[in-house]
């Protein structure tokens, strides 16, 4: 059985053991349904209940403006408390500005309140952006020159409890109240009549008096935090001061405990203001870029953020601000787009600031201008953030016993549906739980994602732990998971149950795929049922704490178990067209019809939907594959091509022209001369000399011999105006009146000599050649040579 309970500042309302007579009914939206002759308790009612917004803060800002501030460290103090009064993530919430001196002769007050306690909403921040600047002018007839702190936190206790004597509690559920005070320096009323007659008994009173009033502080419930800047600080006083007020933070983690901060000087306090700030109402402070005008700065909302500002420290009103989200649109500073809800403040003043509820997680930019003479300040952006979860809770079983352990599973997602499943975004988050009702006092256990048992597995955030239903449980119970981190926040509502009692006579197993699919795809499941009654019993399947826009059905909605049986029933659940991409959240339930809709069990839905495939993506397997077996069969082509070419390649056959057995002339092939495997030659007979062979470059004419080598490897000489004959390397041919004897049967690898013409020694002189005509240390009429076209074809194709 599962919950959907939307996050808040400490407390994630968990589960609900609705239990009846043997077993725990709820509705189909998981609210719990009475059992017969029974009305169940309802959910826990009143604001905070209702309200999904972040956790409101009542705040007063206390400005130190005595004499020994500079000018330009009075301004950047003011800066400071309109960052904080502009930058507040919650319309509810309500600020207060105050500076404060010190009241040396008549006329004079230690305080100046120059904004009264307003609501931080559009309006309210509004005016603040305005009457916080009053910060910058001191008026010496109104306020002295010291420092007096008693004074400061009197009057920012009085005005945040709403009493005079500053003693109203903080009830239950009541908006924490801070005091972030601001000073550069120490305690100073030797001038104030008010706490003593001479100079040393005022110090002394001062002191008596400041600690009387963080005494009145804790008791009414007021957080002190301090920051001082500069080198005359007392640090012990400020550390007096954070310890002497209300010690109880916004959560239990360390962090959140009021504590005194220093800075060097006060260029840094804006920074150090704002990180305090974010301490203290349990958020997160982003730094992002800086620059002067004209210039894009950035900074970063994570996805697990559903609540931010945007601060950006102007200085200069001149300058404008333009606001962009991480997919790069222009944002509306009022109204809203694409789910989220902006609303700006401050633009006519030194600090601005946009609020946005649910903001687009990712890089947001932020583009400043001003006029020339408007363009010397750097600008610094910085995001306020806070998490408000909400959680899907899981029990098993989903209807203990008095006397049973149950096992309780969480799991968390913003409100605009993205479910949380990186374990860096809830650094340091603890989880605890706690168990009430009547006939028992209130048990407590934790949760843990450690993978331990029973956790199931370290860093999935599905954080778990078990707990013993009291044997004197007797009626309703209670149970309220608390989660507490920096900048995490969830709801406070606890849901309600009754005490079931006998053993249930239908028991049920579900589980669910995880999965990935496309919008359209379908989520295998199994629903295993065991029927102890009498009877048939019609189980429903229903779907719970679906992501925001999921279009989830589930096929078949009800099965029917039959008695004394067990059984499985398969089922799916089907993801629309309609459904965004991302984590989907949520549960399915399986419910007994016929006892109240009672939950038997319940599982978390772990579905991640993508983008369907592209038709690269889908096919580019088979098109890489095709390709692949192309050039595979182009390779083997071309390795069959050119060892056929190899094999009619005549580089290195020499031709001998002999007469009577002597050798009267040589022609050597070299690489390159004989394309397509033809060599073509012709016999010089001239008056009074020698016959001489002569190569014919790019096939010559009819006249010319052709010396052919086939794919097989046989040799073909052609003489001119005749047909084709076999030669056999080494025997002599006829070739008119004289003889041709070809030597070199196969062609030489690229690279390798030439294979010798003869085992003789080769004749010198101009009897032999190496060739042909034009060749190096050849003779007769230069008509060609290696360098002739290569490529050239035989004047006979047919041969």
């Amino acid at each position: 059985m599962q919950w959907n309970n939307k996050g808040g500042a400490l407390l994630l309302a968990g589960a609900l053991l609705a239990l009846s007579g043997p077993l725990a009914a709820t509705t189909a939206s998981g609210a719990p349904r009475p059992p017969a002759g029974k009305t169940a308790a309802a959910p826990a009612e009143g604001p905070e209940a209702l309200v999904e917004g972040p956790d409101p803060i009542d705040f007063a800002v206390v400005v130190d403006q005595s004499a020994s501030l500079a000018d330009k460290d009075l301004a950047r103090e003011t800066e400071a408390a309109a960052l904080l009064s502009q930058g507040e993530i919650s319309e509810r919430s309500r600020a207060t500005v105050i500076g404060f001196g010190s009241s040396e002769r008549p006329g004079q007050s230690p305080v100046r309140e120059v904004c009264p306690l307003t609501v931080a909403d559009a309006a309210g921040r509004e005016r603040l952006s305005d009457c916080v600047q009053e910060l910058n002018r001191r008026d010496p007839a109104r306020t002295g020159p010291g420092t007096d702190f008693p004074a400061a936190i009197r009057q920012a206790v009085t005005r945040l409890t709403g009493t005079a004597k500053g003693t109203g509690k903080a009830g239950k559920g009541a908006a924490p109240r801070v005091v972030f005070l601001l000073t550069d320096g120490r305690l100073d009323v030797a001038d104030s009549p008010e706490y003593g007659p001479d100079r040393d008994s005022r110090q002394a009173n001062g002191a008596r008096r400041l600690t009387e009033e963080l005494a009145r502080a804790r008791a009414a419930g007021v957080q002190i935090w301090p920051l001082g800047f500069g080198q005359e600080i007392d640090r012990a006083a400020l550390t007096a001061m954070a310890a002497g007020g209300h010690l109880g933070g916004c959560s239990e983690i360390p962090g959140s405990v009021p504590r005194m901060r220093v800075v060097d000087t006060s260029a840094e306090i804006d920074k150090a203001l704002q990180e305090t700030f974010a301490a203290a109402r349990c958020a997160r402070i982003a730094h992002g870029t800086v620059g002067k005008p004209p210039a894009d700065l950035t900074v970063v909302i994570p996805p697990i953020a559903t609540d931010g500002s945007l601060t950006v420290a102007k200085h200069d009103p001149k300058v404008r601000v333009t606001y962009f989200d991480p997919a790069g649109r222009k944002v509306p500073v009022r109204g809203e787009f694409d789910g989220s809800a902006f609303e700006v403040s401050g633009q006519n003043g030194p600090v601005e600031a946009l609020r946005v509820t649910n903001p687009l997680p990712g890089r947001w930019r932020v583009h400043i201008e001003a006029p020339e003479g408007h363009r010397d300040r750097e600008v610094a952006v910085r995001a306020l953030w806070q998490g408000r979860l909400r959680s899907t809770v899981v029990l098993d079983p989903a209807s203990p016993r008095a006397g049973e352990q149950v096992k309780v599973e969480v799991r968390m997602q913003t409100r605009r549906g993205v479910v949380v499943t990186d374990p860096k975004q809830l650094a340091g988050l603890s989880v605890a739980a706690d168990l009430s009702g009547e006939g028992f006092e209130p048990v407590a256990f934790r949760l843990a994602d450690d993978g331990k048992a029973p956790d199931a597995k370290a860093g999935d955030v599905r954080f778990t732990g078990t707990l013993t239903v009291p044997a004197g449980a007797t009626g309703d119970l209670e149970l309220v998971t608390r989660m507490e981190a920096p900048g995490i926040t969830s709801d406070r509502r606890p849901l309600h149950a009754v005490v079931a009692g006998d053993a249930p006579l239908v028991t049920a197993a579900l589980t669910v795929d995880q999965a990935t699919v496309h919008p359209g795809g379908t989520v295998h499941g199994t629903l295993d049922v065991t029927n102890n009654d009498a009877e048939p019993r019609t189980l429903r399947l229903a779907l719970g704490d679906q992501t925001p826009g999921a279009e989830l059905a589930v096929a078949p909605a009800t099965v029917t178990a039959q008695p004394n049986r067990s059984a499985r029933f398969p089922f799916t659940v089907t993801v629309g067209d309609g459904t965004p991409l991302g984590e989907l959240g949520g549960r399915i339930s399986v419910m007994d019809t016929g006892d109240g809709d009672r939950v038997l069990r319940g599982a978390f839905l772990d579905i991640r939907v993508v983008a369907p495939p592209s038709w690269w993506e889908r096919w580019w397997k088979v098109v890489a594959g095709g390709a692949a077996v192309l050039l595979v069969l182009g390779a083997l082509v071309g390795i069959r091509l050119v060892a056929w070419r190899r094999r009619r390649d005549l580089t290195g056959v020499t031709l001998e022209l002999c007469q009577d057995g002597q050798l009267i002339d040589s022609l050597t092939v070299h690489r390159g001369q004989s394309p397509g495997g033809a060599y073509a030659f012709a016999v010089d007979e001239r008056y009074g000399a020698p016959p001489t062979l002569r190569r014919i470059p790019g096939g010559g004419s009819s006249t010319a011999h052709v010396l052919r080598r086939t794919g097989a490897g046989e040799l073909l000489l052609r003489p001119s105006g005749g047909a084709r004959i076999p030669v056999r390397t080494g025997e002599p041919t006829a070739l008119g009146a004289h003889e041709l004897v070809v030597r070199g049967g196969r062609p030489a690898p690229r690279g390798a000599r030439a294979t010798p013409w003869s085992r003789r020694p080769p004749r010198t002189g101009p009897g032999t050649r190496g060739g042909g005509a034009g060749d190096p240390g050849g003779s007769g009429p230069v008509t060609g040579g290696p360098d002739a076209s290569p490529g050239a074809s035989d004047y006979d194709p047919a041969f």
